[in-house]
């Protein structure tokens, strides 16, 4: 079997190690020939920088690193062209004259290895001076590649109001670097521009110069030019998957379904193509475990800090709408969080119905990390052990032990300090719930919709399923008699699973649940 691309970046490197690579030549093929300036935005892990070196060795004209690929039988011409690649990650970035300095001498050293001498220190004109001195050397358009565009931006973000003003700077500076790529006398040496990161920022923050690129970000032909669909994982990954099965000692159409529970999923366009992360595939395959692979790779502080500033609804994330403009509107002077998890990849499309875009989490992974994080990171309790005891509330549940399970949710309450917790209202409690529950592990669903009206959760086992209204200064009756009258427990009959209703009062003056009751829904 060919090896597992586990955090190789590099092309040569990945097909010269023998190496799985998923064939996206296809598509790079009809982005390469259809046009020049491309912007692509997509979450971290997704396989940009793979991409970003693909692009360079075509058009260097690699062609013996694409024997077998698709390209390699298509009408694609392999002469040679000069490349310029800019990864920002690597590039210091933590003040705007920092910035200015480490891109000038970025370009000078490229200068050098094309073999053209950058002699002016001058952002704007060190970058077109270079395009034009290796356009004229080499007598052959350039490619120009970068990638981690917006690293100089988003490494500043939920870090206070200076670390804003830093990324607002930097902002400036990158404008005028991405604006050389528009100026006339650059143009004929451009054979072509493909700039690649996580966020989208609005054309006039950032690419107010720059505003010929093509967003391949939500197009239907590029939905699944990086990700796996249902069809590539299992076409490349068959004898790991099998193996995947063995180890687990289960069918192996169990195991697709749990791979695709657990990281498939992402939706970036109209299409419904769907697509798993790469980079969590490659890890699950490899280690042979379901884990929180991508999640653990970074902490989004600054969406934790974004959430906190905006008092937001956690609960609603789940079943959030856009507008096709709500993409687009990402700006450091007003940042919007649906754009922002959309892009950083934790909410993806779920369906569009031709206006309105319906959002909610991708998969099992990201869902249980992100909401445990934000139980880690919002719910003040200073007693790491009581706060701990979210872990038991999937154990109480799945074996309905509702004793048990009120008794750990009222201890977690009562460990959160009167300042917080303190006055607060139902919507507090409902969120604090919520947390406790996801961060579980358990399948919670907030809020889904039935054809006459709203059921504050549902609670998914593979035997059962919880319907759970939530009350505050009311009473636990109250609750169960709701779920009765608007008959939320309907859609579930005949499914195969016992039907538990589930009504919990909370009273903000004690700051605990104090009465519930669960009823069984016996089929006729």
């Amino acid at each position: 079997m060919k090896k597992l691309p586990v955090d190789v970046h590099d092309f040569e490197a990945l097909i010269t190690g023998d190496h799985v690579y998923v064939d996206k030549t296809q598509y790079i093929h009809k982005m390469a020939t259809e046009g020049t300036y491309y912007f692509l935005s997509r979450p971290r892990r997704f396989g940009k920088t793979l991409l970003v070196s693909t692009l360079e060795h075509l058009f260097k004209g690699d062609k013996e690193l694409f024997a077998g690929l698709w390209i390699e039988n298509s009408d694609w011409d392999w002469t040679p062209h000069p490349v310029l690649k800019i990864d920002f990650s690597e590039i210091s970035a933590y003040s705007p004259e920092v910035l200015r300095k480490s891109v000038i001498e970025k370009l000078h050293r490229l200068g050098e290895s094309t073999g053209v001498e950058v002699k002016s220190e001058l952002l704007r004109n060190c970058f077109s001076d270079l395009i034009i001195d290796v356009y004229e050397k080499h007598q052959r358009r350039i490619a120009i590649l970068i990638d981690e565009y917006d690293q100089p931006l988003i490494s500043h973000l939920g870090k206070g109001e200076v670390e804003l003003e830093i990324a607002q700077k930097n902002r400036d500076v990158l404008r005028e670097f991405y604006g050389v790529l528009k100026g006339g006398n650059v143009g004929k040496a451009l054979r072509f521009v493909f700039l690649t990161g996580i966020s989208k920022f609005a054309r006039v923050s950032i690419f107010s110069e720059l505003n010929n690129l093509d967003d391949l970000s939500m197009q239907d032909p590029y939905s699944a030019l990086l990700g796996y669909t249902d069809e590539e994982l299992w076409r490349y990954f068959e004898p790991y998957i099998r193996q995947l099965s063995k180890r687990l000692k289960a069918p192996v159409e169990e195991t697709l379904h749990d791979i695709r529970t657990w990281y498939n999923g992402y939706r970036f366009s109209d299409l419904e193509v769907k697509v798993y992360n790469p980079f969590s595939v490659a890890k699950l395959l490899k280690q042979g475990k379901f884990q929180n692979y991508w999640f653990d790779t970074a902490t989004p502080a600054f969406l934790v800090n974004l959430i906190k500033e905006k008092k937001y609804p956690i609960p609603d994330i789940e079943n959030l709408q856009l507008t096709e403009t709500s993409f687009s509107t990402y700006d450091l002077d007003r940042l919007d969080l649906e754009p922002l998890l959309f892009q950083t990849g934790y909410i993806t499309i779920r369906g569009f119905d031709g206006v309105r875009y319906r959002l909610s989490y991708p998969n099992q992974e990201v869902k249980n990390a992100f909401l445990s994080y934000l139980y880690k990171s919002l719910v003040e309790i200073p007693r790491t052990t009581i706060k701990e005891q979210y872990t038991l509330l999937h154990e109480f549940l799945a074996q309905e032990k509702l004793e048990q399970f009120i008794e750990t949710a009222n201890a977690i309450l009562a460990a959160i300090p009167y300042e917080h917790i303190g006055g607060q209202d139902e919507h507090y409690y409902h969120t604090v719930f919520y947390l406790m529950l996801s961060a579980s592990g358990v399948l919670v669903l907030t809020e889904p919709l039935t054809s006459i009206g709203r059921i504050d959760m549902e609670v998914h086992f593979p035997d059962k399923v919880y319907i759970v209204e939530l009350k505050c200064n009311q009473s636990a009756e109250q609750a169960i008699a709701q779920i009765k009258a608007k008959k939320y427990f309907e859609k579930h009959l005949h499914g195969g699973r016992k039907i538990l209703l589930l009504g919990i009062n909370f009273s903000t003056e004690e700051r605990r649940i104090t009465e519930w009751r669960v009823e069984e829904v016996m089929e006729s």
